[in-house]
Protein backbone atom coordinates (compact mmCIF):
# COMPACT_ATOMS: atom_id res chain seq x y z
CA UNK A 1 0.00 0.00 0.00
CA UNK A 2 2.67 2.45 0.98
CA UNK A 3 4.10 2.03 -2.82
CA UNK A 4 0.89 2.76 -3.93
CA UNK A 5 0.69 6.05 -2.50
CA UNK A 6 4.22 6.86 -3.29
CA UNK A 7 3.51 6.69 -7.00
CA UNK A 8 0.41 8.56 -6.63
CA UNK A 9 2.48 11.66 -4.68
CA UNK A 10 4.76 11.27 -6.95
CA UNK A 11 2.16 11.50 -9.83
CA UNK A 12 0.33 14.42 -7.93
CA UNK A 13 3.83 16.86 -7.63
CA UNK A 14 4.71 16.02 -10.92
CA UNK A 15 1.37 17.48 -12.38
CA UNK A 16 2.10 20.43 -10.66
CA UNK A 17 5.33 21.60 -12.87
CA UNK A 18 3.56 22.06 -15.90
CA UNK A 19 -0.25 21.87 -17.76
CA UNK A 20 1.22 19.71 -20.32
CA UNK A 21 4.02 17.09 -18.36
CA UNK A 22 1.54 14.40 -18.32
CA UNK A 23 0.61 14.66 -22.00
CA UNK A 24 4.02 14.61 -23.75
CA UNK A 25 6.09 12.30 -20.68
CA UNK A 26 3.38 9.91 -19.46
CA UNK A 27 4.85 6.76 -18.70
CA UNK A 28 2.28 3.92 -19.68
CA UNK A 29 3.53 0.83 -17.98
CA UNK A 30 3.38 3.01 -14.18
CA UNK A 31 0.39 2.27 -12.10
CA UNK A 32 -1.95 5.18 -11.73
CA UNK A 33 -4.49 6.08 -9.17
CA UNK A 34 -7.33 5.74 -11.46
CA UNK A 35 -6.38 2.29 -12.73
CA UNK A 36 -5.69 1.21 -8.53
CA UNK A 37 -9.37 2.11 -8.37
CA UNK A 38 -10.83 0.77 -11.90
CA UNK A 39 -8.68 -2.61 -10.38
CA UNK A 40 -9.91 -2.21 -6.85
CA UNK A 41 -6.57 -3.09 -6.04
CA UNK A 42 -6.08 0.31 -3.37
CA UNK A 43 -9.06 -1.61 -1.05
CA UNK A 44 -8.96 -5.40 -2.32
CA UNK A 45 -4.75 -5.65 -1.43
CA UNK A 46 -5.75 -5.75 1.91
CA UNK A 47 -8.17 -8.68 1.88
CA UNK A 48 -5.31 -11.39 1.77
CA UNK A 49 -3.77 -10.49 4.76
CA UNK A 50 -6.73 -10.29 6.55
CA UNK A 51 -7.93 -13.87 6.04
CA UNK A 52 -4.54 -15.39 6.40
CA UNK A 53 -4.68 -13.80 10.49
CA UNK A 54 -8.04 -15.09 11.56
CA UNK A 55 -5.93 -18.17 12.51
CA UNK A 56 -3.16 -18.26 14.70
CA UNK A 57 0.35 -20.01 15.34
CA UNK A 58 2.15 -22.21 18.02
CA UNK A 59 1.47 -19.99 21.01
CA UNK A 60 -1.64 -18.44 19.83
CA UNK A 61 -3.58 -22.17 18.74
CA UNK A 62 -1.05 -25.11 18.89
CA UNK A 63 -0.48 -24.56 23.11
CA UNK A 64 -3.68 -22.92 23.40
CA UNK A 65 -7.32 -24.31 21.51
CA UNK A 66 -5.97 -27.54 19.87
CA UNK A 67 -4.02 -28.55 23.25
CA UNK A 68 -6.97 -27.68 25.56
CA UNK A 69 -9.22 -29.77 22.82
CA UNK A 70 -7.64 -32.71 22.86
CA UNK A 71 -6.29 -32.38 19.40
CA UNK A 72 -2.43 -32.53 19.74
CA UNK A 73 -0.22 -32.47 22.31
CA UNK A 74 3.48 -31.52 23.16
CA UNK A 75 6.19 -33.94 23.44
CA UNK A 76 8.42 -31.06 24.68
CA UNK A 77 8.25 -30.51 28.60
CA UNK A 78 8.61 -26.25 28.14
CA UNK A 79 9.36 -23.76 30.66
CA UNK A 80 10.43 -26.96 32.69
CA UNK A 81 7.02 -28.39 31.97
CA UNK A 82 5.17 -25.60 33.70
CA UNK A 83 2.97 -23.72 30.82
CA UNK A 84 -0.48 -23.53 29.19
CA UNK A 85 -0.67 -26.98 28.24
CA UNK A 86 -0.84 -27.95 32.47
CA UNK A 87 -2.75 -24.51 33.49
CA UNK A 88 0.20 -22.07 34.03
CA UNK A 89 -0.03 -19.21 31.25
CA UNK A 90 2.82 -18.41 29.48
CA UNK A 91 1.80 -17.62 26.46
CA UNK A 92 -1.16 -15.51 24.96
CA UNK A 93 -0.98 -13.65 21.97
CA UNK A 94 -4.29 -14.49 20.01
CA UNK A 95 -5.50 -11.03 20.94
CA UNK A 96 -2.43 -9.07 19.31
CA UNK A 97 -3.05 -10.99 16.17
CA UNK A 98 -6.49 -10.03 15.71
CA UNK A 99 -6.36 -6.47 16.35
CA UNK A 100 -3.13 -5.98 14.67
CA UNK A 101 -3.94 -7.78 11.55
CA UNK A 102 -7.69 -7.81 11.52
CA UNK A 103 -9.18 -5.19 13.17
CA UNK A 104 -6.83 -2.17 12.67
CA UNK A 105 -6.39 -3.00 8.59
CA UNK A 106 -10.06 -3.59 8.33
CA UNK A 107 -10.91 -0.21 9.83
CA UNK A 108 -8.88 1.75 6.98
CA UNK A 109 -11.00 -0.72 4.34
CA UNK A 110 -13.89 0.24 5.59
CA UNK A 111 -13.32 3.98 5.31
CA UNK A 112 -11.40 3.41 1.98
CA UNK A 113 -14.76 1.37 1.10
CA UNK A 114 -17.25 4.43 2.16
CA UNK A 115 -15.50 7.13 0.91
CA UNK A 116 -15.26 5.15 -2.95
CA UNK A 117 -18.66 3.82 -2.43
CA UNK A 118 -17.98 0.11 -2.38
CA UNK A 119 -20.41 -1.41 -0.32
CA UNK A 120 -19.37 -5.16 -1.17
CA UNK A 121 -15.80 -4.39 -0.04
CA UNK A 122 -17.51 -2.43 2.89
CA UNK A 123 -19.28 -5.64 3.79
CA UNK A 124 -16.74 -8.32 3.56
CA UNK A 125 -14.60 -6.38 5.75
CA UNK A 126 -17.28 -6.68 8.37
CA UNK A 127 -17.59 -9.88 7.63
CA UNK A 128 -13.82 -10.92 8.09
CA UNK A 129 -14.02 -9.32 11.70
CA UNK A 130 -16.79 -11.55 12.53
CA UNK A 131 -15.20 -14.42 11.49
CA UNK A 132 -12.30 -13.21 13.71
CA UNK A 133 -13.44 -11.41 16.74
CA UNK A 134 -15.91 -14.64 16.82
CA UNK A 135 -12.88 -16.43 17.45
CA UNK A 136 -11.17 -14.62 20.03
CA UNK A 137 -14.46 -14.36 22.11
CA UNK A 138 -14.25 -17.74 22.80
CA UNK A 139 -10.78 -17.24 24.01
CA UNK A 140 -11.25 -14.25 26.42
CA UNK A 141 -15.20 -13.90 26.64
CA UNK A 142 -15.92 -9.77 26.31
CA UNK A 143 -13.73 -8.35 23.80
CA UNK A 144 -13.39 -4.34 22.67
CA UNK A 145 -15.90 -4.58 19.50
CA UNK A 146 -18.03 -1.50 19.38
CA UNK A 147 -15.87 1.02 20.91
CA UNK A 148 -12.70 -0.09 19.09
CA UNK A 149 -10.86 2.44 18.25
CA UNK A 150 -11.90 4.79 20.80
CA UNK A 151 -9.02 7.11 22.19
CA UNK A 152 -10.57 7.23 25.62
CA UNK A 153 -8.55 6.45 27.96
CA UNK A 154 -10.77 4.09 29.28
CA UNK A 155 -12.05 1.61 26.28
CA UNK A 156 -15.12 -0.52 26.82
CA UNK A 157 -15.76 -3.88 26.28
CA UNK A 158 -18.92 -5.73 24.73
CA UNK A 159 -20.07 -7.81 27.09
CA UNK A 160 -20.65 -11.14 25.50
CA UNK A 161 -24.87 -11.02 25.28
CA UNK A 162 -24.05 -7.69 23.39
CA UNK A 163 -21.76 -8.72 21.47
CA UNK A 164 -23.45 -11.58 19.99
CA UNK A 165 -26.73 -9.59 19.24
CA UNK A 166 -24.22 -7.30 17.34
CA UNK A 167 -23.17 -9.85 15.26
CA UNK A 168 -26.39 -11.39 14.32
CA UNK A 169 -27.41 -7.42 13.37
CA UNK A 170 -24.02 -7.08 11.30
CA UNK A 171 -24.75 -10.20 9.28
CA UNK A 172 -27.84 -9.15 8.59
CA UNK A 173 -27.01 -5.93 7.23
CA UNK A 174 -24.18 -7.80 5.59
CA UNK A 175 -26.38 -10.56 3.91
CA UNK A 176 -28.44 -7.15 2.68
CA UNK A 177 -25.56 -5.91 0.82
CA UNK A 178 -24.44 -8.98 -0.61
CA UNK A 179 -28.01 -9.83 -1.35
CA UNK A 180 -28.59 -6.69 -3.39
CA UNK A 181 -25.03 -7.52 -5.45
CA UNK A 182 -25.20 -11.15 -5.75
CA UNK A 183 -23.55 -10.43 -9.27
CA UNK A 184 -20.54 -8.21 -8.16
CA UNK A 185 -17.00 -9.59 -9.44
CA UNK A 186 -14.95 -6.83 -7.87
CA UNK A 187 -13.78 -9.06 -5.33
CA UNK A 188 -12.54 -11.91 -7.69
CA UNK A 189 -8.80 -10.51 -7.36
CA UNK A 190 -8.61 -10.92 -4.15
CA UNK A 191 -10.76 -13.73 -3.18
CA UNK A 192 -8.75 -16.94 -2.92
CA UNK A 193 -11.48 -18.63 -1.25
CA UNK A 194 -14.22 -18.09 -3.57
CA UNK A 195 -13.13 -16.36 -6.63
CA UNK A 196 -15.31 -13.14 -5.70
CA UNK A 197 -18.51 -15.47 -5.95
CA UNK A 198 -20.91 -13.27 -3.69
CA UNK A 199 -23.25 -16.14 -3.59
CA UNK A 200 -20.58 -18.19 -1.47
CA UNK A 201 -20.15 -15.48 0.76
CA UNK A 202 -23.83 -15.37 1.43
CA UNK A 203 -24.44 -19.39 2.31
CA UNK A 204 -21.24 -18.15 4.53
CA UNK A 205 -23.03 -15.71 6.36
CA UNK A 206 -25.66 -18.05 6.91
CA UNK A 207 -23.54 -20.55 8.31
CA UNK A 208 -21.48 -18.57 10.49
CA UNK A 209 -25.47 -17.18 11.66
CA UNK A 210 -26.03 -20.85 12.45
CA UNK A 211 -22.33 -21.41 14.20
CA UNK A 212 -23.08 -18.45 16.39
CA UNK A 213 -26.92 -19.31 17.45
CA UNK A 214 -25.72 -23.30 18.50
CA UNK A 215 -23.28 -21.44 20.58
CA UNK A 216 -25.39 -19.60 22.57
CA UNK A 217 -28.37 -22.02 22.49
CA UNK A 218 -28.20 -22.92 26.53
CA UNK A 219 -27.88 -19.44 27.69
CA UNK A 220 -30.30 -17.66 25.16
CA UNK A 221 -32.24 -20.56 23.77
CA UNK A 222 -34.65 -17.92 22.33
CA UNK A 223 -32.34 -15.52 20.91
CA UNK A 224 -30.38 -18.58 19.31
CA UNK A 225 -33.51 -20.02 17.94
CA UNK A 226 -34.88 -17.22 16.16
CA UNK A 227 -31.29 -16.71 14.70
CA UNK A 228 -30.90 -20.20 13.79
CA UNK A 229 -33.94 -20.60 12.02
CA UNK A 230 -32.97 -17.19 9.71
CA UNK A 231 -30.18 -19.24 8.70
CA UNK A 232 -31.63 -22.12 7.62
CA UNK A 233 -34.71 -20.42 6.26
CA UNK A 234 -32.45 -17.78 4.39
CA UNK A 235 -33.10 -18.24 0.40
CA UNK A 236 -29.02 -18.10 -0.34
CA UNK A 237 -28.70 -21.20 2.02
CA UNK A 238 -26.37 -23.02 3.88
CA UNK A 239 -22.77 -24.56 2.85
CA UNK A 240 -24.17 -27.95 2.34
CA UNK A 241 -21.28 -30.08 -0.11
CA UNK A 242 -17.63 -30.16 0.67
CA UNK A 243 -16.98 -27.74 -2.65
CA UNK A 244 -18.92 -25.32 -0.78
CA UNK A 245 -16.42 -25.21 1.99
CA UNK A 246 -14.97 -21.89 3.51
CA UNK A 247 -11.33 -22.52 3.27
CA UNK A 248 -8.67 -19.69 3.95
CA UNK A 249 -5.79 -20.15 1.44
CA UNK A 250 -2.20 -20.22 2.99
CA UNK A 251 -1.24 -17.70 0.58
CA UNK A 252 2.26 -19.96 -0.33
CA UNK A 253 3.03 -20.72 3.58
CA UNK A 254 3.38 -23.46 5.22
CA UNK A 255 0.56 -24.86 7.50
CA UNK A 256 1.72 -23.91 10.81
CA UNK A 257 1.11 -27.29 12.24
CA UNK A 258 3.43 -29.14 9.70
CA UNK A 259 5.91 -26.48 10.67
CA UNK A 260 5.65 -27.00 14.15
CA UNK A 261 5.71 -30.61 13.84
CA UNK A 262 8.06 -31.66 11.22
CA UNK A 263 10.28 -28.73 11.75
CA UNK A 264 10.30 -27.99 15.39
CA UNK A 265 9.16 -31.67 16.70
CA UNK A 266 6.80 -29.77 19.34
CA UNK A 267 3.34 -31.59 18.69
CA UNK A 268 1.95 -35.02 18.04
CA UNK A 269 -0.94 -36.52 17.92
CA UNK A 270 -3.13 -36.41 21.46
CA UNK A 271 -4.21 -39.28 23.60
CA UNK A 272 -7.59 -37.99 23.24
CA UNK A 273 -7.62 -38.82 19.66
CA UNK A 274 -5.38 -42.20 19.90
CA UNK A 275 -8.44 -43.32 22.18
CA UNK A 276 -11.23 -42.13 20.45
CA UNK A 277 -10.16 -42.66 16.63
CA UNK A 278 -9.01 -46.29 16.76
CA UNK A 279 -11.62 -47.20 19.42
CA UNK A 280 -14.04 -46.22 17.09
CA UNK A 281 -11.85 -47.66 14.24
CA UNK A 282 -12.05 -44.18 12.51
CA UNK A 283 -10.39 -44.50 9.10
CA UNK A 284 -9.61 -40.39 8.78
CA UNK A 285 -6.97 -41.73 11.06
CA UNK A 286 -4.35 -42.63 8.45
CA UNK A 287 -5.22 -39.04 6.82
CA UNK A 288 -4.53 -37.51 9.83
CA UNK A 289 -1.44 -38.72 11.21
CA UNK A 290 1.41 -40.96 10.58
CA UNK A 291 2.31 -44.55 12.66
CA UNK A 292 4.49 -43.83 15.35
CA UNK A 293 8.64 -44.84 14.24
CA UNK A 294 8.56 -47.31 17.41
CA UNK A 295 6.59 -50.04 16.77
CA UNK A 296 6.45 -51.16 20.68
CA UNK A 297 4.53 -48.04 21.80
CA UNK A 298 1.24 -49.24 20.74
CA UNK A 299 0.96 -53.02 22.12
CA UNK A 300 -2.95 -53.04 22.66
CA UNK A 301 -4.05 -52.14 19.29
CA UNK A 302 -0.90 -53.68 16.89
CA UNK A 303 -3.20 -53.57 13.78
CA UNK A 304 -3.49 -49.63 14.30
CA UNK A 305 0.06 -48.32 14.59
CA UNK A 306 -0.51 -44.42 16.23
CA UNK A 307 0.36 -43.51 19.42
CA UNK A 308 -0.35 -40.15 21.13
CA UNK A 309 0.65 -38.31 24.01
CA UNK A 310 -1.97 -37.48 27.13
CA UNK A 311 -2.26 -33.33 27.18
CA UNK A 312 -1.06 -32.29 30.27
CA UNK A 313 1.26 -35.41 30.87
CA UNK A 314 4.25 -35.47 33.13
CA UNK A 315 7.20 -35.25 30.65
CA UNK A 316 10.80 -35.10 31.29
CA UNK A 317 12.37 -35.05 28.29
CA UNK A 318 11.26 -34.20 24.62
CA UNK A 319 13.15 -36.83 23.10
CA UNK A 320 11.26 -39.47 25.05
CA UNK A 321 7.91 -39.09 22.77
CA UNK A 322 9.02 -38.03 19.49
CA UNK A 323 8.62 -41.31 18.20
CA UNK A 324 4.97 -41.46 18.65
CA UNK A 325 2.43 -39.93 15.70
CA UNK A 326 3.29 -37.27 13.90
CA UNK A 327 0.91 -35.33 11.13
CA UNK A 328 0.01 -37.04 8.28
CA UNK A 329 2.85 -36.10 5.95
CA UNK A 330 0.25 -34.64 3.59
CA UNK A 331 0.23 -31.68 5.33
CA UNK A 332 3.47 -30.42 4.10
CA UNK A 333 1.67 -29.76 1.12
CA UNK A 334 -1.48 -28.40 2.38
CA UNK A 335 -2.15 -24.83 0.63
CA UNK A 336 -5.33 -24.02 2.45
CA UNK A 337 -7.36 -24.72 5.65
CA UNK A 338 -11.12 -24.85 6.46
CA UNK A 339 -13.03 -21.68 8.33
CA UNK A 340 -16.80 -23.51 7.91
CA UNK A 341 -17.09 -26.51 6.55
CA UNK A 342 -20.31 -28.67 5.17
CA UNK A 343 -19.86 -31.14 7.88
CA UNK A 344 -19.76 -28.21 10.57
CA UNK A 345 -22.96 -27.28 9.27
CA UNK A 346 -24.61 -30.66 9.52
CA UNK A 347 -23.61 -31.57 12.99
CA UNK A 348 -25.12 -28.10 13.97
CA UNK A 349 -28.31 -29.06 12.01
CA UNK A 350 -28.12 -32.23 13.87
CA UNK A 351 -28.13 -30.58 17.29
CA UNK A 352 -30.45 -27.43 16.12
CA UNK A 353 -33.28 -30.72 15.54
CA UNK A 354 -32.63 -31.76 18.99
CA UNK A 355 -33.22 -28.94 19.71
CA UNK A 356 -36.63 -28.24 18.00
CA UNK A 357 -35.84 -25.71 15.86
CA UNK A 358 -38.29 -25.21 12.83
CA UNK A 359 -36.58 -26.21 9.29
CA UNK A 360 -33.04 -28.51 10.49
CA UNK A 361 -34.30 -31.38 9.30
CA UNK A 362 -34.13 -34.78 10.63
CA UNK A 363 -31.30 -35.12 13.60
CA UNK A 364 -30.35 -38.74 12.49
CA UNK A 365 -29.95 -37.79 8.68
CA UNK A 366 -28.24 -34.70 9.55
CA UNK A 367 -25.69 -36.55 11.71
CA UNK A 368 -24.62 -39.19 9.07
CA UNK A 369 -24.21 -36.83 6.35
CA UNK A 370 -21.86 -34.89 8.53
CA UNK A 371 -19.57 -37.77 8.79
CA UNK A 372 -20.08 -38.81 5.65
CA UNK A 373 -18.82 -34.89 4.60
CA UNK A 374 -16.14 -35.30 6.63
CA UNK A 375 -15.01 -38.40 5.40
CA UNK A 376 -15.13 -37.72 2.31
CA UNK A 377 -13.60 -34.40 2.65
CA UNK A 378 -10.55 -36.39 4.57
CA UNK A 379 -10.47 -38.79 1.45
CA UNK A 380 -10.93 -41.36 3.75
CA UNK A 381 -12.84 -44.82 3.10
CA UNK A 382 -15.19 -47.56 4.84
CA UNK A 383 -17.45 -44.91 5.98
CA UNK A 384 -20.97 -47.07 5.81
CA UNK A 385 -19.13 -49.59 7.91
CA UNK A 386 -18.36 -46.98 10.08
CA UNK A 387 -21.42 -45.65 10.77
CA UNK A 388 -23.17 -49.40 11.51
CA UNK A 389 -20.71 -49.66 14.40
CA UNK A 390 -22.65 -50.40 17.49
CA UNK A 391 -19.94 -51.85 19.66
CA UNK A 392 -16.33 -50.04 19.33
CA UNK A 393 -15.78 -47.91 21.79
CA UNK A 394 -13.04 -45.32 23.05
CA UNK A 395 -9.91 -46.85 24.30
CA UNK A 396 -8.33 -46.60 27.55
CA UNK A 397 -4.64 -45.02 27.23
CA UNK A 398 -1.43 -46.36 28.30
CA UNK A 399 1.56 -44.02 28.11
CA UNK A 400 4.12 -46.42 27.39
CA UNK A 401 6.99 -43.99 28.82
CA UNK A 402 5.48 -43.30 32.14
CA UNK A 403 3.19 -45.92 32.74
CA UNK A 404 1.32 -45.42 35.26
CA UNK A 405 1.41 -42.26 36.18
CA UNK A 406 0.21 -40.53 32.61
CA UNK A 407 -2.74 -43.45 31.34
CA UNK A 408 -6.60 -43.20 31.93
CA UNK A 409 -9.46 -45.20 31.51
CA UNK A 410 -11.27 -43.72 28.88
CA UNK A 411 -14.46 -41.73 30.11
CA UNK A 412 -16.03 -41.95 26.79
CA UNK A 413 -18.17 -45.46 26.08
CA UNK A 414 -19.89 -44.17 23.00
CA UNK A 415 -20.88 -45.85 20.15
CA UNK A 416 -20.75 -44.56 16.47
CA UNK A 417 -24.16 -45.55 15.19
CA UNK A 418 -27.26 -43.71 15.62
CA UNK A 419 -29.90 -45.03 18.11
CA UNK A 420 -33.36 -42.96 18.22
CA UNK A 421 -33.91 -44.92 21.34
CA UNK A 422 -31.00 -42.56 23.21
CA UNK A 423 -31.52 -39.70 25.15
CA UNK A 424 -31.31 -36.51 23.38
CA UNK A 425 -28.32 -36.38 25.46
CA UNK A 426 -26.78 -39.29 23.96
CA UNK A 427 -27.28 -38.31 21.04
CA UNK A 428 -25.74 -35.18 21.28
CA UNK A 429 -22.90 -36.58 22.66
CA UNK A 430 -22.47 -38.32 19.47
CA UNK A 431 -23.05 -35.07 17.23
CA UNK A 432 -20.33 -33.25 19.18
CA UNK A 433 -17.65 -36.56 19.23
CA UNK A 434 -17.77 -36.34 15.45
CA UNK A 435 -17.80 -33.02 14.88
CA UNK A 436 -14.75 -33.06 16.84
CA UNK A 437 -13.28 -35.66 14.68
CA UNK A 438 -14.37 -33.84 11.67
CA UNK A 439 -13.15 -30.26 12.85
CA UNK A 440 -9.34 -31.58 13.33
CA UNK A 441 -6.87 -28.92 13.00
CA UNK A 442 -9.39 -26.19 13.27
CA UNK A 443 -9.60 -26.42 16.96
CA UNK A 444 -11.89 -23.26 17.82
CA UNK A 445 -14.93 -24.87 17.40
CA UNK A 446 -14.23 -28.16 19.25
CA UNK A 447 -12.66 -26.34 21.88
CA UNK A 448 -15.98 -24.17 22.51
CA UNK A 449 -18.44 -27.14 22.22
CA UNK A 450 -16.49 -29.13 24.21
CA UNK A 451 -16.87 -26.13 26.97
CA UNK A 452 -20.39 -25.84 25.93
CA UNK A 453 -21.57 -29.08 26.20
CA UNK A 454 -18.83 -31.49 27.73
CA UNK A 455 -18.78 -33.14 24.56
CA UNK A 456 -16.77 -35.41 23.60
CA UNK A 457 -15.79 -37.25 26.99
CA UNK A 458 -12.06 -36.01 27.44
CA UNK A 459 -9.68 -36.86 29.90
CA UNK A 460 -8.25 -34.07 32.75
CA UNK A 461 -4.48 -33.07 32.07
CA UNK A 462 -2.64 -35.21 34.95
CA UNK A 463 -0.14 -32.58 35.65
CA UNK A 464 -2.28 -29.30 37.05
CA UNK A 465 -0.21 -26.83 37.46
CA UNK A 466 -3.10 -23.95 37.91
CA UNK A 467 -2.07 -21.71 40.58
CA UNK A 468 -3.98 -18.25 42.32
CA UNK A 469 -1.63 -16.25 39.68
CA UNK A 470 -3.80 -17.26 36.97
CA UNK A 471 -6.40 -19.47 38.40
CA UNK A 472 -7.00 -22.43 39.66
CA UNK A 473 -8.67 -25.14 37.95
CA UNK A 474 -9.96 -27.93 40.17
CA UNK A 475 -8.67 -31.28 39.82
CA UNK A 476 -10.85 -33.46 37.08
CA UNK A 477 -11.78 -29.98 35.62
CA UNK A 478 -10.82 -28.35 32.52
CA UNK A 479 -9.30 -24.41 31.78
CA UNK A 480 -12.22 -22.36 30.89
CA UNK A 481 -10.66 -19.63 29.15
CA UNK A 482 -7.87 -17.12 28.55
CA UNK A 483 -7.48 -14.10 30.90
CA UNK A 484 -7.01 -11.18 28.93
CA UNK A 485 -3.63 -9.89 28.08
CA UNK A 486 -1.24 -7.96 30.31
CA UNK A 487 -1.04 -5.05 28.08
CA UNK A 488 -4.84 -4.51 28.52
CA UNK A 489 -4.55 -5.29 32.51
CA UNK A 490 -2.22 -2.64 33.05
CA UNK A 491 -3.33 0.35 30.14
CA UNK A 492 -7.05 -0.45 30.46
CA UNK A 493 -7.69 -1.37 34.14
CA UNK A 494 -10.86 -0.16 34.16
CA UNK A 495 -12.29 -1.32 30.96
CA UNK A 496 -10.71 -4.87 31.94
CA UNK A 497 -12.59 -4.46 35.63
CA UNK A 498 -15.92 -3.51 33.65
CA UNK A 499 -15.40 -7.04 31.25
CA UNK A 500 -14.92 -9.21 33.98
CA UNK A 501 -18.15 -7.33 35.89
CA UNK A 502 -20.77 -8.55 32.98
CA UNK A 503 -19.07 -12.54 33.55
CA UNK A 504 -21.56 -12.92 36.83
CA UNK A 505 -21.23 -12.65 40.01
CA UNK A 506 -17.89 -13.90 41.63
CA UNK A 507 -16.46 -14.11 38.10
CA UNK A 508 -12.44 -13.10 37.71
CA UNK A 509 -9.95 -12.17 35.08
CA UNK A 510 -8.88 -15.97 35.34
CA UNK A 511 -8.74 -19.38 33.72
CA UNK A 512 -11.16 -20.72 35.99
CA UNK A 513 -13.94 -18.37 35.32
CA UNK A 514 -16.80 -19.65 32.87
CA UNK A 515 -17.70 -17.58 29.49
CA UNK A 516 -21.12 -16.83 29.22
CA UNK A 517 -22.39 -19.63 27.04
CA UNK A 518 -20.83 -22.21 29.30
CA UNK A 519 -23.45 -23.35 31.51
CA UNK A 520 -23.15 -25.82 33.91
CA UNK A 521 -25.68 -28.65 33.86
CA UNK A 522 -27.79 -30.75 31.25
CA UNK A 523 -27.38 -30.10 27.94
CA UNK A 524 -31.66 -30.15 27.57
Amino acid sequence: MKKYIIILLIAFFANACTDNFEEFNSNPYQISGESLKQDFNFVGAYFPTLLANIFGHQIEENLAAESFCDHMATPTPFVAGVNNTTYYIRWNTYWNRIYNSIMAPSEQVIKLAQEEDYPVFEAWAKLIRIMGMSRLTTYHGPVIYSDYGSSAATVNYDSEQNLYNTFFTQLDEIQAVFSANADYNGMKNFDATYKGDVTQWMKLVNSLRLRLAIRISKVAPTVAKTQGEKAIADPAGLILTNADNTTISLYGGKLYLSIICFEWDDTRMSAGMESILIGLKDNRISKMFAPATDNTLYPDHPEWPYKGIRNGALLADKSQRTSFSKINESFKSITKRNYLAASEVYFDLAEAGLRGWTGAGNPQENYETGVRLSFADWGAGGVDAYLADETSKPLNYTDPVSSPVNDYVARSTITVKWNNADSNELKLEKIITQKWIAGFFNPNEPWADFRRTGYPKLNPVYKNDSSPDWGVIPAGDFIKRMPFVNAERTGNPQGVAAAVATMGSGAKDDIATSLWWDVDGPNF
